[in-house]
């Protein structure tokens, strides 16, 4: 699985998406709240370094990323 980080302009917000291996878009949600996409992706219990990818993921560039 690949993620990405959209830099928003204006009044848009910055958006996280979630890629498989074919470049399917597995997921969309704002930066700004990823908890909520954490139970569809099965990663209870993981919110604080989940958060800590988003925060340190730099925008536009696309990273290898493991749901364990």
């Amino acid at each position: 699985m690949f993620i990405i980080k959209v830099k928003g302009k204006a009044k848009i917000p910055d958006y996280i998406q979630l890629r498989d291996e074919k470049m399917v878009l597995v997921a969309y949600f704002r930066a700004d709240r990823p908890l909520k996409i954490l139970k569809k992706l099965g990663l209870e219990g993981k919110e604080e370094s989940f958060l800590q990818l988003i925060a340190d993921l730099p925008f536009g560039k696309l990273q290898k990323f493991t749901l364990a």
